[in-house]
């Protein structure tokens, strides 16, 4: 907590009113005359055309848009959807895309009033992206069949090849110009909802060369800007299932997730000079017509950095720039997938230095596999000495604790009373539990290995065949039981230390909601979780956690918030599983969640998601 006297001697600015963080939103636009997906879109976001497209049928139909209102103009002459468009809404053109024939050579140019025919691309294709002007453009990528790989530059009259793409892509996104192109996400191959990549390429006017990973791959993508500061949108995919709202910024070196749309989209048009103005309008949510306009708010003072404080001359308080309570702009973002696909698994650690450990296949074959996380990717490391799922874990990734599980997976389970210790290096086993057990989550946090609590769990002996109600105590060398818990359970979520904890959710003859803080000696029931669940991932402390995912008893992606008092439903995980591995010891506001089921029973999966929650203006306490 930041307190007065913490502040002694340190300069705060007054200001009449609290700056305005940098960070962008999306807000309502104007409904477009005729709804439609697959459509170019090119232009700025006070000036942008929407192109043809496909309702029912590939269309005609142009529309302009003016900052307020769309306004038909001149159709094409040739309907077509996922053709690729450039320039302004006075001066454009409008190359290839699936119409008639299905992979079409066209283009057509814009002269603010009329659609007159270009010249003809060199190849034939459809799912291209492009950009530049009328007299100056470029497309690069699509499907002749098959992938392709070639870039094209326009001159106003002509076609001629430019250099080839590194890999071949298509319904991917295009920004830029013909000199200082960007083609991102997309598709390398069909079926296209199977080889959806993340990676992005840069054009300097005769080569390509990499740019930065976007966060979550997806195909049927859209975007506006240039080749250093770009603002993609909207797609679809296996990490995305149906149209998304996800949105990612690109600064010419990196691609960060910012606020998402209002309505998950596919196929979208796309338009805008950079990624402090862009424009998302139609796309298909149900083939909408809807617009969406991306804005930066003014500045109203250099409020840029965690920490900063200032007074509030109007309101007489004290601000600063830090976390928000209830984390309102937090979001999921991709990480690098596990090499070794499992559920049931546990986890320690922090975002960028997670450990996984255990867990089962499908069939059901435990696992010892142990694998560590640098932020980016994971790297297999030494293996459990004693193969087991569903038991409890915590620490960090260079000390953490392994207690209980089933040696056996989940069909049948066979309880273990083993506990393992890692050292950032190998496994040790240590004095066993008092009582095997499965679905018993630890908690301990940084000092896991010398002060940990582990929870209830599943104990066929026990007198329901649920639950036991014996809470163990670790003390670095042996296990004592403990005060019991209110309402017993298993499968829960645990965070915090051996003094300071706090379980939540899990099962009983269904899911529950239950949550009960831990003082160090007595369980004490306090707000519920708004949706029951368990076999959830989670991560956090006791007055600030997260609850992730879990059985609903369906797999489930929501995502919850603890504040210390209440709970909060924020952004949704993109795939939606059970039976996941968290980094338990990470912040509230910086964690990931690994592996998993997305059905049950079913198979896990190597999927990681990381969580990030970017710094807001809250309230100083003053004591």
């Amino acid at each position: 907590m930041t307190t007065l006297k913490n502040l002694k001697g340190t300069a705060i600015q007054f200001l009449a009113e609290d700056p305005v963080v940098y960070a962008g939103s999306w807000s309502s636009g104007a409904n477009a005359n005729t709804a439609r997906y697959g459509l170019g879109g090119t232009g700025i976001q006070t000036a942008a055309l929407g192109i043809s497209g496909y309702t029912t049928t590939n269309v005609t139909n142009v529309e302009s848009y003016d900052g307020s209102t769309w306004t038909e103009v001149a159709d094409v002459s040739s309907a077509r959807r996922f053709g690729a468009a450039g320039g302004t809404y006075t001066s454009a053109f409008y190359a290839g895309g699936n119409g008639t024939p299905n992979f079409s050579n066209a283009t057509e140019e814009y002269d603010g009033s009329s659609w007159t025919s270009g010249g003809n691309l060199g190849t034939g294709r459809r799912d291209l992206a492009g950009r530049g002007t009328q007299t100056a453009g470029i497309v690069f990528g699509g499907d002749e069949p098959p992938a392709s790989n070639k870039t094209e530059e326009y001159n106003g009259s002509s076609w001629t090849a430019g250099g080839n793409l590194s890999a071949v892509r298509l319904v991917h996104g295009g920004t830029g110009t013909q000199t200082a192109a960007l083609a991102f996400a997309g598709s390398n191959a069909f079926p296209t909802a199977d080889n959806n990549v993340t990676s992005s390429e840069e054009y300097n006017g005769s080569s390509w060369t990499a740019g930065g990973n976007m966060n979550t791959a997806r195909y049927f993508i859209s975007g506006g800007g240039s080749q250093t500061s770009t603002l993609a949108f909207g797609g679809t995919g296996p990490a995305v299932p149906g149209p998304t709202t996800k949105t990612e910024s690109y600064d010419g070196t990196s691609w960060t997730e910012v606020n998402d749309l209002a309505i998950a989209r596919y196929g979208a048009g796309g338009a805008g000079l950079d990624n402090t103005s862009s424009l998302c309008f139609f796309g298909d949510g149900s083939i909408d017509n809807a617009t969406e306009e991306w804005n930066f708010p003014p500045i109203t003072a250099t409020i840029l950095q965690e920490g900063q404080m200032w007074f509030n001359s109007s309101t007489s308080t004290l601000k600063g720039y830090g976390t928000a309570a209830g984390l309102p702009a937090a979001t999921w973002a991709s990480g690098g997938s596990l090499n070794t696909a499992r559920k049931g698994a546990a986890g320690a650690g922090a975002q960028t230095t997670t450990l996984i450990y255990g867990g089962t296949l499908n069939p059901p074959t435990t696992l010892g596999e142990t694998e560590l996380y640098n932020g980016s990717s994971w790297t297999e490391v030494a293996d459990l000495n004693t193969d087991r799922a569903y038991y409890g874990g915590s620490g960090t990734s260079t000390a953490a604790l392994a207690a209980g599980g089933s040696t056996t997976g989940d069909s049948p389970i066979t309880p273990s009373a083993t506990n393992e210790s890692w050292n950032g290096t190998s496994w040790t086993e240590t004095a066993d539990l008092n009582t095997a057990r499965v679905f018993c989550p630890m908690f301990g946090g940084t000092a896991a290995t010398t002060a940990a609590i582990l929870v209830d769990g599943y104990v066929p002996t026990s007198p329901n065949n649920y639950n036991s109600d014996a809470i163990e105590s670790w003390n670095g060398s042996s296990w004592s039981e403990v005060a019991e818990l209110n309402t017993p359970r298993r499968a829960a979520a645990s965070v915090g230390t051996q003094t300071d904890g706090l379980v939540y959710s899990g099962y009983v003859s269904g899911a529950v909601g239950n949550v009960e803080s831990w003082n160090g000696s007595a369980f004490t029931e306090t707000t519920d979780i708004n949706s029951a669940r368990f076999n959830t991932g989670y991560f956090g402390t006791s007055s600030s956690a997260i609850l992730a995912g879990g059985n609903a008893p369906s797999s489930s992606a929501l995502t919850e918030h603890w504040n210390g008092s209440s709970w909060t439903e924020v952004n949704d995980m993109a795939t939606a599983r059970a039976e996941l591995a968290g980094s338990s010891s990470s912040s509230a506001t910086s964690g990931l969640v690994a592996g998993g089921g997305e059905a049950s029973p079913g198979a896990g999966t190597s999927t990681t998601e990381e969580f990030t929650a970017p710094a807001a203006v809250v309230t100083v306490t003053t004591s």
